[in-house]
C-alpha cells in the first residue's frame, strides 16, 4: 500500500465519521443486485432506523442508468408506494429503467452479493458502483480513478424527509452554484448552507437566505481544470449543507433522483446539463438593448418623459416598462382609467414601435376574485384548498391563484394575454410575484402546513407557508403545493411563454422573478428587489454567473439598485458594469429618488460610453445567445470556463467574462481611482485603446487606472469580433456597417464567429431557417522577416437576406509588430492600393476602405516587413 492510497482510505474513513456525525442514523441493507446494459439496480432493506422526523421506508429501490456517455442518471424510491416526482411533461426527460429489469437480468440475492457491483461502459468516463457492507453508493471517473460522489453509510428515507451525505476531497474540490441566494463569493465556501424553496424576500434583506429561485445544481472544478456536474431534480424543499469535505442534502419530500454530468471542462458541463433540462430560449434581438423601469411612474405623460429624457442626453433606450401602476386597482389586464386610459396609452405605445422601441408591462400570477369566472366555471383554473379556490391576497385585494398545472389555467391565461394585447400590444411579459406571493394569514388545513423537518427558510426556519399560497393548497390532479411549490414560476413561465408565442408568432421575451430547473427554456431572469449600496453592485456579479450556470443565461440586476437613494457615483459605475450584464434594466422602487441615467450628467456620460460600447458589442453578445440556445453557454462566464488549468481563477468573482475572451475588470467601491484585475496567461487588449497591451506567460494580478467614466474591459489574444456602429436603439444599430477586431494571441492565431438572423422569428438556428452564420480565422506566418497575416471567413450558412448586402468595412488588428518598414494588403487575391491604413504605438493597424459583404468569403492578407 502507498504512502497517497493510505491518506486516501484513511481520509474516505474520517469523512464517513463525520458524515455519520452529520446523520440521524438509519440504515439500509442490499437485498439484491441486477444488471442489464447499461443499467444496474439494487433492493435495499432497512435495518436500524428512528422515529426522529417520522417511521423510516422500510423497502427501497435504487436503479442507476447510464443515459449517455456523459450522463448518469441515480433513482432511490419507495419499493412499495409511488411518490411524487417532478413531472416528465414538465421537464421532459427519458423515463426511469423499468421494473422488469429483474426479469431479464443477473440478480444477486443478500446471501452472494460481492462487496461491491459496478456499471460503466468503454465509451464513458462514469464509473457507478453498489457497495453491500455497508451500502453506498459511489460515482467516479473511469479514466483517473477521481471519486466525483461518495455518499456516506447512512442514508435516511422517511416519507418528508430524505438526507444523504457524500464526501469531497476537503482540497481539492472547488464547488459552484446551488440556489438562489445572495452570496458574498461566487466559489461556495465551507460551512455554507443552501436552502432550497422558492420565497418573496429582497434581496437586500440579508445575505445566505432563500430567495425566489430553486437550482439544486452544482458544478465541481477540481485541480487541473478537470470538471462535473451534480443534479438533485427534486422540487420539494431541502437544506443542503456543503462543509467543504462533504456535502449533505436534507428533503422534505419526493425521492432521490440525481444527474450526474461527466464534462470534463466546465463548458461541457452546462452542455450536457441543458441537454437534460433543455437549452436556453433564444431572445430577440431587441431584448438585448437597454431597459428603463420604475415602480412608480405616475401616467402615461410620465413615461413619456422619460422616453424624451434619453433622447434628448443621447442615451440609448430600447423600451420602457411599466410596474404594476398601469394596472386599475393592481388587476392584471386592466388599465388605470385615468393614468394610462388605453386612448393615451396605445397612441404612445405605437409612437415606441414607430421609432423601434418597445413596451413591457408586468404581471402577477393572481386574478382579483371578483373578476374570475364564478366557482362553477373555473373548474381546473385556479388553485384548491379545502375543495374551493383558494382565497390569498396581493395588490388587487383577494385573489385566486391560477393553476398553471391544469391546461385548463394555460389556455385560460393565454386568452386573457391575447384580449388584453388587441388593446395594448405590448411587446414582452414580466412575470412578477411569482414564488407565489401572497398577504394573507393562513389557518393549518393538514399535515402538510407543518412540516416535520423544518427547512431553514429565509434562515430563520419559518414555516413553508410564509408569504405564500398554503401549502395544503391543491393543484390539478390532486398534487399538493407542498410537492409544487418550487414549480409554481416555471409553469407560469412556461405559459406566459407559449401564449406569448400563438398571440404574436413571433420569439417571445418573457421575465421571470421565481425560477426552477428548466426555466431558461421559456424566460429570462433578474436578481429580484436588490439595493442601492455598493456591496449589491459586486454581490450581483456572483448571481448572474450562478445563473449561467444554471441553464438562464439571459440574466441581469436592477442598476443602480432598486431599494434604497443610490448615489451619482454608484449609479455611475453600476451602469459601467450593468451595461455588460446579458439582460441590462434599471429599474427602481417609488419611493425612491428618480435615478434615470440621464439626471446626473457624470451619470449620463458613464451610460453614452458604457451603453455605447454594448451596442457596438451587440452582434457578438447576440452570437453568444445562439452559442448559449445551441449549447447551453452562458453569455456572461467566470474566468475558469476559459482557463480551467489557472487555478488562480477559481476564485475570481469580481469580474467576468463575456463569452470566452471579454474580459470586464469594473470599478466595485467607492471612491476608487484604480482596480486590481486578475489577466490570465496570454495577451489583454483594452478595448478602450488607453493602455498597451497586456502579455503575460502566467496569470497575475494586474493594477488598472479606473477612469470615473468607464469600466476596464479588455480582449483576450486570440479572439475576433464582430462589431457595429452604436445607435440608440437596436434597430439602428444593426443596419450599420461591421467592423472585424482582429485580437491576435502571441502564435498570431484567432478565430470568431458571427451569426445573424431577423432577430425574432420563433427558432434561432433551426434546420430550414433564415439564418447566417460566418466562421472567421487567423493565422500568421513569418518567413524571414516577412510576416503575412491572413484573415478569412468561411460561410456555413447564408439563408438570411440581408447578410448578402451587410458590409465589413473596417479591420483591426491588435498584436501585430508595430512600427514595420513597409506593408502591403491584399484582399481576395488583389492589392488594396487605396485602403486607409494607419499603425500606432499600441500595435493596433487597422485596414479601412473596406466593402466585404457579410454572407461571402474573403480572404485578407497584410504583409509586413521588419
Amino acid at each position: 500500500m502507498t504512502i497517497i492510497s493510505l491518506f486516501a482510505d484513511l481520509f474516505a474513513l474520517l469523512t464517513i465519521l463525520i458524515c455519520l456525525l452529520h446523520c440521524c442514523g438509519a440504515n439500509y441493507e442490499v437485498q439484491s443486485v441486477a444488471g442489464s446494459g447499461n443499467v444496474l439496480s439494487a433492493k435495499l432493506k432497512l435495518v436500524g432506523g428512528t422515529e426522529e422526523f417520522r417511521p423510516d421506508v422500510k423497502r427501497l429501490n435504487l436503479t442507476a442508468t447510464l443515459e449517455t456517455d456523459n450522463r448518469l442518471y441515480m433513482r432511490i424510491t419507495d419499493a412499495d408506494r409511488s411518490r411524487w416526482e417532478v413531472p416528465r411533461d414538465v421537464i421532459p426527460r427519458p423515463a426511469p429503467a423499468p421494473e422488469d429489469v429483474w426479469l431479464h437480468s443477473s440478480g444477486l440475492s443478500n446471501a452472494s452479493l460481492p462487496g461491491n457491483s459496478t456499471m460503466s461502459s468503454a465509451s464513458s468516463d462514469l464509473t457507478f458502483t453498489i457497495h453491500t457492507a455497508p451500502f453506498r453508493f459511489t460515482v467516479s471517473r473511469r479514466s483517473t480513478g477521481d471519486v466525483l460522489f461518495d455518499t456516506s453509510a447512512t442514508l435516511i428515507f422517511k416519507n418528508r424527509y430524505l438526507e444523504v451525505t457524500s464526501a469531497l476531497p476537503a482540497m481539492g474540490a472547488s464547488l459552484y452554484g446551488l440556489g438562489e441566494q445572495t452570496k458574498r463569493k461566487f466559489r461556495l465556501q465551507q460551512n455554507d448552507t443552501f436552502t432550497i424553496w422558492n420565497e418573496d424576500v429582497g434581496r437586500a434583506d440579508i445575505l445566505d437566505i432563500n430567495l425566489y429561485s430553486s437550482h439544486p445544481f452544482y458544478m465541481d472544478v477540481r485541480p487541473g481544470g478537470a470538471a462535473h456536474g451534480v443534479l438533485l431534480l427534486n422540487t420539494n424543499g431541502m437544506d443542503i449543507k456543503y462543509g467543504g469535505s462533504y456535502i449533505t442534502y436534507k428533503v422534505i419530500g419526493g425521492v432521490f433522483d440525481f444527474y450526474f454530468f461527466a464534462g470534463r471542462s466546465p463548458l461541457t458541463v452546462v452542455d450536457q446539463y441543458t441537454q437534460l433540462i433543455g437549452r436556453p430560449a433564444p431572445m430577440p434581438y431587441w431584448s438585448f438593448g437597454f431597459h428603463q423601469s420604475r415602480y412608480g411612474y405616475k401616467n402615461v405623460a410620465d413615461l413619456e418623459g422619460v422616453v424624451a429624457g434619453y433622447t434628448k442626453a443621447k442615451i440609448p433606450l430600447e423600451s420602457i416598462w411599466s410596474d404594476i401602476d398601469y394596472m386599475d386597482g393592481g388587476q392584471d389586464f386592466t388599465l388605470d382609467p385615468v393614468n394610462f386610459p388605453a386612448n393615451l396609452l396605445r397612441p404612445f405605445v405605437d409612437l415606441l414601435h414607430n421609432n423601434s422601441q418597445k413596451y413591457v408591462v408586468i404581471i402577477d400570477p393572481a386574478i382579483e376574485k371578483e373578476a374570475a369566472p364564478p366557482q362553477n366555471e373555473s373548474v381546473g383554473l385556479f388553485l384548491q384548498r379545502n375543495g374551493t379556490n383558494y382565497v390569498g391576497r396581493v395588490w388587487p385585494g383577494e385573489v385566486y391563484y391560477p393553476d398553471f398545472m391544469s391546461p385548463h389555467a394555460a389556455e385560460y391565461w393565454a386568452q386573457k394575454i391575447s384580449e388584453f394585447r388587441r388593446t395594448i400590444p405590448a411587446d414582452g411579459l414580466w412575470c412578477d410575484m411569482n414564488e407565489p406571493s401572497n398577504f394573507k394569514d393562513w389557518e393549518p388545513l393538514n399535515e402538510y402546513d407543518d412540516s416535520p423537518y423544518r427547512i431553514n427558510n429565509t434562515g430563520i426556519h419559518r414555516n413553508l407557508n410564509n408569504k405564500t399560497v398554503p401549502v395544503s393548497a391543491v393543484h390539478f390532479n390532486g398534487v399538493s403545493e407542498y410537492d409544487a411549490h418550487n414549480l409554481y414560476g416555471l409553469l407560469e413561465s412556461r405559459a406566459t411563454h407559449d401564449a406569448l408565442l400563438k398571440d404574436t408568432a413571433r420569439r417571445p421575451f418573457v421575465l421571470s422573478r421565481a425560477t426552477f430547473v428548466s426555466s431558461g427554456r421559456y424566460t429570462a431572469h433578474w436578481t429580484g428587489d436588490n439595493d442601492g449600496r455598493w456591496e449589491q453592485l459586486a454581490q450581483s456579479i456572483n448571481t448572474i454567473l450562478n445563473f449561467g450556470l444554471f441553464g438562464i443565461p439571459m440574466m441581469g440586476a436592477d442598476i443602480c439598485g432598486f431599494t434604497g437613494n443610490t448615489t451619482e457615483e454608484l449609479c455611475s459605475r453600476w451602469i459601467q458594469l450593468g451595461a455588460f450584464y446579458p439582460f441590462a434594466r434599471a429599474h427602481a422602487e417609488k419611493t425612491t429618488a428618480r435615478r434615470e441615467l440621464y439626471v446626473w450628467e457624470s451619470t449620463a456620460q458613464s451610460a453614452r460610453k458604457a451603453l455605447g460600447m454594448r451596442y457596438r458589442l451587440l452582434p457578438y453578445i447576440y452570437t453568444l445567445m445562439y452559442e448559449a440556445h445551441t449549447t447551453g453557454s452562458p453569455i456572461a462566464r467566470p474566468l475558469f470556463f476559459s482557463y480551467p488549468q489557472d487555478a488562480d481563477t477559481y476564485a475570481v468573482d469580481r469580474q467576468f467574462l463575456l463569452g470566452r475572451g471579454l474580459l470586464v475588470s469594473p470599478v466595485l467601491e467607492p471612491g476608487a481611482t484604480t482596480v486590481d484585475a486578475y489577466f490570465p496567461a496570454g495577451r489583454w487588449f483594452s478595448l478602450h485603446g488607453r493602455s498597451p497591451a497586456i502579455s503575460l506567460q502566467t496569470g497575475k494580478r494586474v493594477m488598472l487606472p479606473a477612469p470615473a467614466d468607464s469600466a476596464n474591459v479588455h480582449l483576450a489574444g486570440g479572439n475576433i469580433l464582430p462589431l457595429q456602429q452604436p445607435g440608440l436603439t437596436t434597430s439602428a444599430a444593426r443596419q450599420s456597417e461591421f467592423h472585424l477586431l482582429v485580437a491576435l494571441a502571441e502564435n498570431g492565431t484567432a478565430s470568431g464567429e458571427l451569426f445573424l438572423d431577423d432577430g425574432e422569428s420563433p427558432e434561432m438556428g433551426g434546420v430550414g431557417g433564415n439564418w447566417t452564420l460566418v466562421r472567421f480565422s487567423c493565422n500568421t506566418e513569418d518567413r524571414k522577416g516577412i510576416i503575412t497575416t491572413t484573415v478569412s471567413s468561411h460561410v456555413v450558412q447564408n439563408s438570411y437576406a440581408p447578410s448578402r448586402t451587410l458590409v465589413i468595412s473596417k479591420v483591426a488588428f491588435m498584436g501585430l509588430p508595430s512600427s514595420p518598414k513597409g506593408f502591403t494588403v491584399d484582399v481576395n487575391g488583389a492589392e488594396l492600393k487605396a485602403a486607409r491604413t494607419k499603425s500606432r504605438t499600441n500595435g493596433v493597424f487597422t485596414v479601412s476602405g473596406l466593402s466585404l459583404v457579410i454572407g461571402q468569403q474573403f480572404e485578407i492578407k497584410v504583409v509586413t516587413s521588419h
